[in-house]
């Protein structure tokens, strides 16, 4: 299918060479790389509270399990330990391994307390260790975001909501379907382990879909997020160092 003839002169705003119009060629193109792909979806894990018996960390050990099911590999990092945002080096070794393990995913699946009505601590101190850009960079943009919440009451949604911004923030793809689990100290036996219920079947289908999401991405994410404005700011930046060089 032929495009249609583009008049540049009723976009004088936009910089022509550095304008791209999507169309299926180049996604067929982009596509043809998820396939070559072989290794599973990587799926790192976090979990925003530090209890001996974290209802957060149990939901988040219930989806890891269902994830490795699905074929993916899975690493949950330990929040323990994990200093304040800059009440420490970036070298702290907390640090570097949550840092690390953003790295190596291809999708995360972030699951907090709702706490005041709001996210915890401890979860938002560990998106906010994690930088929007390191060097040339950026650790989470593309990558697919599962959220999920646990309640001591009746069922909520500002944590996942909360998430769902910092995803977006992120420059993450979170998938449309999530979780939140009220009264999770019903929803849990003695071993920790989930009981049958509809807020299990909806963590199967949050887990299935992020899986589903991360296959279908995981190697055209450097198509989907090309932006124009960040190729503008690229050749500004290449033609600011050039011209110093030349000065």
């Amino acid at each position: 299918m032929s495009s249609p003839e583009i008049d540049a002169s009723e976009l004088p705003q936009l910089e022509w060479p550095l304008f791209r119009q999507p169309d299926a060629a180049q996604l067929a193109e982009a596509a043809a790389r998820i396939t070559a792909v072989a290794h599973p979806p990587r799926i790192l894990l976090l979990y925003g509270s530090v209890r001996d018996r974290s209802f957060s960390r149990l939901l988040t050990e219930e989806a890891a399990r269902l994830l490795r099911a699905m074929g993916a590999e899975t690493r949950t990092f330990d929040p323990r330990g994990l200093p304040l945002p800059d009440d420490a080096p970036e070298s702290h070794p907390k640090v570097e391994e949550l840092r690390s393990l953003v790295r190596w995913s291809e999708g995360m699946v972030w699951c907090s307390p709702e706490r005041h009505g709001a996210m915890t601590g401890i979860m938002k101190a560990q998106i906010d260790w994690i930088p929007l850009t390191q060097g040339a960079v950026r650790p989470t943009q593309g990558k697919t975001l599962a959220v999920m919440q646990v309640s001591g009451g009746s069922q909520s949604f500002n944590a996942v909501n909360q998430l769902r911004v910092l995803g977006r923030w992120m420059r993450m793809l979170t998938i449309p379907n999530q979780s939140s689990v009220a009264k999770a100290f019903m929803e849990f036996d003695e071993a920790g382990r989930m009981k049958p219920s509809a807020y299990y079947d909806r963590v199967v289908d949050v887990m299935e879909e992020l899986v589903k999401f991360t296959l279908l991405t995981r190697g055209i994410t450097p198509w989907l997020t090309d932006r124009y404005s960040e190729r503008k700011e690229s050749a500004e930046a290449l033609s600011k160092r050039v011209n110093q060089r030349a000065n």
